[in-house]
């Protein structure tokens, strides 16, 4: 092999990025993060884009399983103006099924439940969190939560399908505040 190829091939080895990137654990997304993002609706007259305030907790529970709760200020409603502000929380348990993916502890039916069937699953330096609403009609709403580390903390991309047209979007920034 000619000096030259030999030195290609070792610079390609050894470039950042050059190699796949491995998944992280969920340790690496522990903590407290908070931040804000924009919200994209394709349905609402009034409230097309709007601001958000975001926290997010991580916390693994020890037994490979990890808890999160998120909650989001939200201004979609009254008058466009001056929203009124409204704070929705979501809390969900998830448990491990195999390396790298959890279920939520709640699953059932996702034909019969009322809460939407939930999964997790980390792909290189991002936590993606699936929800399925099945509804009694037959029609169907997707939530994906796609939390993605980088060196300057976190970026949220959200999307909302219904019966799989895309309804909100939102994307934003947090950085960890604790632990």
């Amino acid at each position: 092999m000619s000096p030259t190829l030999l030195r290609l091939c070792a610079l390609l080895l050894f470039w950042p990025g050059a190699a796949f990137a491995a998944n992280l654990g969920i340790a690496a997304f522990e903590g407290v993060w908070q931040g804000n993002a924009v919200s994209e609706s394709a349905i609402s007259a009034n409230f097309q884009l709007t601001s958000l305030d975001i926290d997010v907790t991580v916390r693994a529970d020890g037994t490979g399983g990890f808890n999160i709760v998120w909650n989001t200020v939200q201004r979609q409603k009254g008058d466009p103006n001056n929203p009124r502000p409204k704070l929705k929380s979501t809390k969900m348990q998830f448990v491990p099924t195999r390396p790298g993916v959890w279920r939520s502890s709640s699953n059932s039916d996702p034909l019969a439940a009322s809460t939407p069937y939930a999964w997790a699953y980390i792909k290189e330096r991002t936590l993606q969190i699936v929800t399925l609403q099945i509804y009694a009609d037959g029609g169907h709403e997707t939530q994906i939560y796609k939390r993605t580390l980088s060196g300057t903390g976190m970026a949220l991309d959200f999307v909302r399908n219904v019966n799989g047209e895309q309804v909100r979007q939102a994307s934003g920034r947090l950085i960890k505040v604790a632990k």
